[in-house]
């Protein structure tokens, strides 16, 4: 088999199995109530996020391997369609259902920062995702610096609801993550963790750095 045969080989089975892994999320959603949390039928629902499938081929060449810590992509549901709130209430880790506790704001007061640019459309697929060991005890402020110049993208509050929607177990004691790419106007930072084992969309502040707490990235963002 010449080189370019063998190239091809690897890369079509990677694509293979992200096209997999992108059916089990549908199924997912889809399982877990999101149409109609929507309002709307499974068909309709899926409509918003089929078109996404073709631009797998597109993940198929990244050649950063997944690792622990790290995704090589996942479906983000936007809040036009599903609210963090209710979103939050379909998560569940170890048979624990999520939580939101972010008094005196809400979900709907975190708007994405400038130089984040949301793709169009109900849905799109967040790639390359790291869950930030590296900024374990760093300060929010500081972990945007650092983030942005990797040249990578800090995370929403409807992208780190993807994450663990899909793969609750990304949610771990020793290394939850901040949102960043999510403000209210003022120093609050989102944030998820577990509390008493449960996921928990809470906020910190951007100046208070936390052993326990590191601020997650992406490395692009697909729309349809």
């Amino acid at each position: 088999m010449n080189k370019e045969l063998t190239e091809m080989v690897p890369k079509k089975e990677a694509e293979t199995k992200l096209r997999k892994e992108f059916n089990r999320q549908v199924e997912n959603l889809v399982q877990k109530g999101y149409p109609k949390v929507a309002g709307v039928k499974s068909e309709e629902f899926v409509k918003h996020i089929e078109p996404l499938k073709e631009r797998i081929r597109e993940l198929a060449t990244l050649e950063k391997a997944a690792k622990e810590g790290c995704i090589p992509f996942v479906i983000v549901v936007k809040n036009d369609l599903v609210a963090p709130e209710k979103a939050m209430l379909l998560v569940e880790r170890e048979g624990k259902k999520g939580l939101i506790s972010m008094y005196p704001v809400e979900p709907k007061n975190f708007k994405p920062i400038e130089g984040v640019q949301i793709p169009a459309g109900m849905a799109y697929l967040l790639v390359d995702i790291d869950r930030g060991k590296e900024t374990l005890n760093v300060t929010p402020d500081e972990a945007l610096k650092s983030i942005a110049k990797n040249n990578r993208s800090p995370l929403t509050i409807d992208e780190g609801l993807a994450i663990i929607t899909h793969y609750p177990e990304f949610l771990q004691k020793n290394n939850c993550f901040s949102l960043l790419a999510s403000r209210s106007g003022d120093k609050r930072v989102p944030a998820l963790w577990l509390s008493e084992g449960k996921p928990k969309l809470g906020w910190c502040w951007a100046g208070n750095p936390h052993s326990w707490l590191g601020s997650a990235s992406c490395g692009r963002r697909v729309g349809a």
